[in-house]
């Protein structure tokens, strides 16, 4: 993505609370708040406009993230609607200054948001698809310049759910080295990342946890739940990471890939030895 400077105003001072994020040389403009905001949040000039919209939060059926993705000619008209679904406590919506997004552009944007969250398999879309819209041409290039930068305003709205985690260091044009973490006859692969250690599709696990579960369990309980998400594979001696997986430490992946209580710094290795550890102390 390219370098931009964000301008974030916190309208009561709270970050936590309603604010608006815009970027240099962009004609879009997002509105972002809590669900506690909701007023205040439909009480702004914005909410009148045409634009696209996305509720946040859990599945309370399965505790996954979820999303709502939407778009309208009146947001505020349209989000009104939405208080009967329990599941959001956030909300964004984006925007033209200009008032030049057209039904078939919103629309167009709409899918093209949808179609990548489907992608990014981070979390359940409770309103299953898009309408989509046909553009022409030049309006389709206008509006893919649109899309990126609502993915650069999303995560500084605390919205990251639309982008895959293994493209998100890829789409800043950063590359890292692979590090390892091997264990018997199991190898796993993956490098740190904004939120924490990113573990790579393909990567193994072994079968059997460690003793160590019975007194410290996350790393059984997560392991299982992996199961049965389809997110591991058994696959007779060894368990199998079926996508790219996101933890909030190395000493989690670690633990996950070991099959009990586990050391990041030092269980992940680069292909010359060193211990991540290592690499963080030079």
């Amino acid at each position: 993505m390219p370098t931009a400077t964000i301008k974030l105003f916190l309208v009561h001072g709270d970050p936590k609370r309603l604010r608006t994020a815009e970027l240099s040389n962009w004609s879009g403009k997002a509105v972002a708040g809590p669900r506690s905001e909701f007023d205040g949040i439909l009480a702004r000039e914005e909410s009148q406009q045409s634009g696209v919209y996305l509720l946040a939060g859990t599945d309370p059926e399965t505790g996954k993230p979820a999303i709502y993705i939407g778009e309208a000619e009146c947001i505020k008209d349209r989000i009104k609607a939405h208080l009967s679904k329990d599941f959001w406590n956030q909300i964004a919506y984006f925007v033209s200054k200009d008032e030049n997004l057209t039904k078939s552009h919103i629309r167009y944007v709409e899918g093209r948001l949808i179609e990548q969250t489907i992608k990014a398999k981070r979390c359940i879309i409770t309103n299953g698809q898009g309408s989509g819209s046909k553009l022409p041409e030049s309006d389709r290039e206008d509006m893919e310049v649109f899309l990126t930068k609502v993915y650069q305003l999303l995560p500084v709205l605390g919205i990251e759910l639309l982008m895959a985690v293994s493209e998100k260091d890829v789409l800043g044009g950063k590359k890292h080295e692979l590090l390892h973490c091997d264990i018997k006859n199991v190898k796993a692969q993956g490098y740190p990342v904004p939120n924490g250690f990113l573990v790579l599709k393909g990567s193994e696990a072994v079968h059997r946890e460690r003793p160590s579960v019975e007194k410290w369990p996350w790393p059984k309980n997560m392991r299982q739940k992996f199961l049965e998400d389809g997110v591991l594979i058994n696959r007779g001696d060894k368990l199998e990471f079926s996508e790219d997986v996101e933890f909030s430490s190395p000493s989690a992946a670690a633990a996950v890939i070991q099959g009990g209580h586990a050391n990041g710094l030092t269980a992940w290795k680069s292909s010359n030895g060193f211990t991540l550890k290592d690499m963080e102390s030079v």
